[in-house]
């Protein structure tokens, strides 16, 4: 059995263009598993992203600004948000989850049904109208193409495309290392439930978080690994996931930056002159910082104008405290916390997750240099510390609203590095790697659908309902069961890339497996980038 699945492993890992093919087919079945099994309404903010996603579609890149009282983190303010020109029956996505929401015991199935006339027209608000439009227009056409709530599904689904293409590149960089069985379970552990479930939601979250991953993905393979013959399709990798990082929010230039210092740690001598010497590298140099410079010019030509009555006693001291003390609850957001932040996903899932994660640091830093071990170690510091700094500077702006989601582009170094410290500096023999690789990703697999089936019930019978999803009260297209199953396929399925041959070439020192760089006669070649 276990010789079955590995070349099955080996034929589905043959070649770059067909393994990003597979990575992306899978991944998308995680994302849009989540999609379509999620009634609208039930994720964070998603009523404020279609809405703006559908201006953005109809050419309303802004809007009028209006102010609107609302209560956030438990402090009172009014917003300034956007009002746009849409269908009037977008403004009901606002109230559609209103009986369940922050009700984790009631199912979804209380929320009426949604309208579809396009006939009315009318100013629709939103919060998110100040956000850097390029994310919008790439999903906001299917409101143009699908009326209705089957065109807010299609948006979801292109969302989910999305993400899954991001990720799936991530996965070939991920497989070029050698050992790469150990490289590529670190990427599965950075592709947390949450990450997943957000990918699949019209939220510019998912499209941030995959980005990272791929940054993350791409650095370091240039800079731990050379391979001359590689170096411009990892750059263009690299240069396409900081491109989307840095347009999704300004963000996303601390995110890239983290990762660059990180990979800059971990290098091998002389791996960064080779960088700067490539046409290729300047070329998307200019590109990502083109894009900062258009992100940040965004960002100050549109302010955010909201009045919040935080209260006096919210001290900087008193903000850094509070945020200190939420680490462990923004550590298990990272991982999976569902709906509109009211359904954390079981305990055993968290341990599993978190355990795989800790493994990898762990033997990281067992074989890990000086650089080495400060990079883990800052990667490590910067998950704790970033929400601390960040909400002690804006707590009397802003209030304390930071969610761990915020930081999943930046956390998910941690799996990364670590995994890529193991490949380049632990002993081939020694250690059961096979073994223990292994049984991290089928671990994986499997609390990756406990929490999606846990998020399903929450939303089909609530959480005090049947563990068996019996009596649903609300049920997504194509019924629950099969949504499950297509969920499990996919996260075990991936498991299987972990036990494709780690073995490497020996013609020119190559560190590629068979089928990466050589052609069906023996001659050496590169295959085409994913």
């Amino acid at each position: 059995m276990t010789n079955t699945m590995k070349r099955l492993a080996d034929r589905l890992m043959k070649t770059p263009r067909r393994l990003w093919v597979v990575s992306f087919v899978l991944f998308f079945m995680l994302g849009g598993a989540f999609s379509l099994s999620t009634p609208m309404g039930a994720s964070p903010d998603e009523h404020a992203h279609i809405i703006r996603a559908a201006a953005v579609a109809r050419g309303q890149l802004g809007g009028t600004e209006v102010m609107v009282p609302h209560r956030v983190a438990n402090i009172d303010g009014n917003f300034a948000e956007t009002g746009v020109q849409l269908p009037a029956w977008y403004e009901d996505l606002k109230t559609v989850n209103s009986c369940y929401v922050f009700r984790p015991e009631r199912s979804a199935g209380c929320a009426p049904g949604l309208g579809h006339s396009a006939e009315q027209i009318t100013e629709v608000t939103t919060a998110a109208g100040r956000y850097n439009p390029a994310y919008y227009a790439a999903v906001g056409w299917t409101s143009r193409v699908l009326d209705g709530v089957s065109g807010l599904y299609l948006m979801r689904l292109v969302s989910a495309a999305i993400g899954a293409a991001l990720l799936a590149s991530a996965m070939v960089a991920a497989a070029e290392w050698h050992r790469r069985s150990i490289t590529v379970l670190g990427m599965l552990a950075a592709a947390t439930p949450m990450s997943l479930f957000m990918i699949g939601m019209v939220n510019p979250s998912g499209a941030e978080i995959a980005a990272g991953t791929l940054v993350w993905s791409s650095v370091l393979p240039i800079l731990m690994s050379p391979e001359p013959k590689l170096l411009t399709r990892r750059l263009a990798r690299l240069g396409i996931g900081a491109t989307v990082l840095i347009s999704i929010r300004p963000l996303g230039i601390i995110w890239f930056l983290g990762a660059v210092v990180g990979g800059l740690l971990l290098q091998e001598r002389g791996a960064l002159r080779s960088v700067l010497s490539r046409k290729s590298a300047w070329i998307w140099g200019l590109v990502v910082a083109a894009t900062s410079a258009s992100a940040l010019a965004w960002t100050a030509l549109h302010p955010d104008h909201s009045v919040i009555d935080t209260p006096a006693d919210l001290t900087v001291r008193k903000a850094a405290r509070m945020s200190f003390d939420s680490s462990l609850t923004y550590i298990k957001q990272m991982i999976g916390y569902f709906g509109w932040l009211d359904t954390p996903t079981p305990a055993a899932p968290l341990l599993v997750w978190s355990t795989v994660v800790l493994l990898l640091a762990m033997l990281a830093l067992c074989f890990a240099r000086l650089r080495e071990t400060v990079a883990v170690l800052g990667i490590v510091a910067g998950i704790i510390l970033i929400p601390v700094v960040a909400q002690a500077a804006q707590a009397q702006q802003l209030g304390l609203i930071w969610q761990g989601r915020y930081l999943l582009p930046f956390a998910v170094g941690l799996p990364i590095t670590a995994a890529a410290i193991c490949v380049k500096r632990s002993p081939v023999n020694g250690m059961p790697w096979r073994r223990l690789v292994a049984l991290s990703a089928f671990s994986l697999s499997v609390v990756n659908l406990t929490s999606f089936v846990w998020a399903l019930r929450r939303n089909t019978v609530g959480t005090e309902g049947s563990f068996l999803l019996l009596h649903a009260h609300w049920s997504p297209p194509g019924t629950w069961l099969l949504w499950i199953v297509v969920y499990g396929a996919a996260a075990l399925v991936l498991t299987l890339f972990v036990m494709a041959d780690d073995r490497s070439l020996t013609p020119a020192g190559s560190q590629l497996g068979t089928g990466w760089a050589l052609g069906r006669r023996g001659q050496r070649k590169v295959a085409p980038a994913a």
